[in-house]
């Protein structure tokens, strides 16, 4: 059992969801950031519940109090409702980090995203980054993790599969191993309990693209039909983006075409195959 005090904040999202649950069944106590009351039913066994917006601080004053550790996974892939990537990834985790400071918790772990450090152009990315440095700079113990792609993220490939065949850019050689939400949760308990500093995490098996959209057509019993774009589309189509649309519109498209120019191999950690999820994922879309 731990006598450690938490806050979770991005409970609501998909990692923060397998977050609560982890640190619950180690025994921490655990205080949740909601947006609304209605939030409150995604939780089971939830200590504490507060209420507030990350991107308005009045709101989230006192919500750090007797709290030693932060996890946040705070950040929106879409921009929406009229937020972008400054107000919520920078200045939502920017807000948090001020009570931190002035409650004097103990630690805060960030959850950013693999080669973000790397990758400050693209508008997703420049506003993490910009937090990062932040909480690197303050006087706070720090842990930066950077997952790579999520399972969740991987349906994209399902969801071409459906139809019968998937599109790639180039040769379809690029490396990735995604992960599952519930393996990353645990790493993100682990890193902090250990003191890490900043990480890669990524899932038990490296796949090509090629062996990703495999395991998709197999998914649905479909026969291997994968089509290779030349990469010149890929570039043309996030010029063509950044020119005529807002980032609002391009920012998911932006970061989703960059990565898939070259590796994204992180540290390997869990036991989730993503072969079994995509069974998974199919069986519940059928039904």
């Amino acid at each position: 059992m731990s006598t450690k005090k938490v806050l979770v904040a991005g409970a609501t999202g998909y990692l923060g969801q397998f977050l609560v649950r982890e640190l619950k069944s180690r025994g921490f106590w655990v205080r949740v950031l909601i947006r609304k009351e209605a939030q409150k039913d995604k939780f089971k066994n939830v200590d504490d519940f507060f209420i507030g917006q990350i991107t308005e601080p009045n709101t989230i004053k006192g919500i750090t109090n007797n709290i030693d550790w932060i996890f946040s996974s705070i950040g929106i892939t879409r921009q929406k409702d009229g937020m972008t990537y400054m107000d919520v990834d920078y200045q939502g985790n920017s807000n948090l980090l001020k009570e931190a400071l002035k409650d004097k918790v103990e630690a805060f772990e960030y959850i950013s995203a693999i080669n973000g450090d790397k990758l400050k152009q693209l508008k997703i990315f420049e506003a993490k980054e910009k937090f990062v440095d932040e909480l690197k700079s303050s006087r706070i113990n720090y842990c930066v993790l950077r997952p790579n792609g999520f399972f969740s993220d991987m349906k994209d490939f399902l969801n071409m599969a459906k139809a019968g065949r998937v599109y790639l850019f180039g040769d379809g050689k690029f490396k990735l191993n995604p992960i599952h939400g519930e393996d990353l949760a645990k790493v993100c308990v682990d890193k902090m309990i250990a003191g890490a500093k900043e990480e890669t995490v990524g899932g038990a098996d490296i796949l090509t693209q090629n062996e990703l959209a495999e395991l998709a057509l197999n998914a649905w019993h479909k026969p291997i039909k994968i089509s290779h774009l030349p990469d010149w589309t890929r570039r043309f189509t996030i010029w063509f983006m950044r020119t005529f649309t807002s980032s609002k519109t391009y920012g998911p498209i932006e970061f989703f075409l960059t990565a898939m120019a070259f590796d994204n191999i992180a540290n390997q950690y869990g036991t989730n195959r993503l072969k079994d999820f995509f069974k998974f994922e199919v069986k519940r879309m059928k039904e």
